[in-house]
């Protein structure tokens, strides 16, 4: 295993950043690609950032379990801010000529935001299951100074998780993906470790507690715990389908990518040139799409949400035509404004007269 390491090293770190070398695909791959790529951070950037502006405007939408909400919006917008538009400029130019230090900032946010967006989930996930599962005691151990804490925890968790890469060298620039990110062929074992630290757990987490709420949700409907029917209100549950969906599509959009990482460390000699590139490709760009879905999903599924998003983008829309009707009708003004009268000739005489004091020559006579 150690001898195959190497091989697979090689073959998939081929040209280390050099524009123009090697790994040239043909345009029309390049620009799906980049589409895909721009698509995806157009909608992530949009999306998220109706997510937290609706969470801070609406009094309904904030709660503890929302806290989760915009943090997980926060971990998805960190990599259209910077990541995204390097790999579209290495895309654009069949390489990677930022250097170092850039690559390894932006292999480091892909990193933040990866590991904090399923960290998020699986705080979303015990938020939900505390809610509806133990809700006699939800109130106690999600007050906002306690909720805040845990926020906190996540993102020094996922610190905490990436700083290892730096000691093992892991983000390194793969031509394939066009991409400064996570290399799984440095160390079988860290990638193992990864791999069940990062996602399976978490998974299994998350799992563990939507079947549980799933569980008590047949139980209510069929009438088995009526003492639970009056807590369980229908928000409750179109809120835990919302969360559900994004959990479900969290983990397609990311399985392949994770899957076929732990496979070739594995067995990298035999597994890993069985992986075409093609695949590899495909599970990165799914991986990266996902980030834009969980706006979609909440405008789709979540009522008030849906109906925040609307009174957003109203607003925005009329202080848009506002401010261009204002602008145009100072244009106007200045186009059709007449000429300034000319000033007429001083005389010394009308002066002194509008001038002229009553009473004095009175006094002089």
């Amino acid at each position: 295993m150690p001898d195959a390491l190497p091989l697979l090293h090689n073959r998939t770190r081929t040209l280390l950043g050099r524009p123009g070398e090697g790994n040239t695909r043909p345009a029309w791959v390049i620009a799906t690609l980049a589409s895909i790529l721009i698509f995806t951070t157009v909608v992530d950037v949009l999306g998220n950032l109706l997510v937290i502006v609706s969470v801070f405007r609406n009094r309904k939408l904030r709660n503890s379990g929302n806290v989760f909400v915009v943090s997980l919006a926060f971990a998805d917008l960190v990599v259209a801010f910077y990541p995204y538009p390097l790999v579209l400029y290495a895309l654009f130019h069949d390489g990677w000529s930022l250097g170092n230090t850039q690559c390894m900032v932006s292999g480091f946010l892909m990193g933040l935001s990866v590991i904090g967006s399923i960290f998020n989930i699986t705080g979303i996930a015990v938020n939900r299951y505390c809610y509806i599962c133990h809700s006699f005691s939800y109130s106690r151990l999600y007050s906002v100074r306690r909720t805040l804490l845990y926020v906190g925890l996540i993102w020094l968790l996922t610190v905490a998780a990436l700083v290892p890469n730096f000691f093992v060298g892991s983000l390194r620039y793969d031509p394939r993906v066009y991409s400064c990110t996570f290399a799984q062929n440095v160390s079988s074992s860290y990638t193992i470790a990864v791999v069940v630290v990062h996602f399976l757990v978490p998974i299994a987490v998350v799992t563990f507690c939507y079947l549980r709420i799933w569980v008590l949700v047949i139980q209510v409907r069929r009438k088995v715990k009526v003492e639970e029917s009056s807590r369980l209100k229908p928000s409750d549950l179109r809120n835990f389908i919302t969360m559900f969906v994004v959990f479900v599509l969290f983990a397609i959009c990311w399985a392949p990518l994770n899957l076929i990482g732990l496979a070739v460390s594995i067995d990298p000699g035999r597994v890993g040139p069985l992986i075409p590139e093609w695949l590899f490709v495909v599970s990165y760009f799914m991986a990266y799409f996902n980030s834009c879905l969980n706006a979609v999903i909440y405008g789709l599924l979540n009522r008030n949400f849906r109906q925040e998003y609307k009174h957003i983008m109203a607003s925005v829309l009329v202080s848009w035509l506002f401010v261009s009707e204002s602008s145009r009708a100072t244009e106007g003004k200045s186009v059709r404004s007449p000429k300034p009268s000319p000033v007429p000739p001083f005389n010394n005489n009308e002066s002194f007269k509008s001038h002229h004091v009553p009473g004095f020559y009175d006094l002089e006579r």
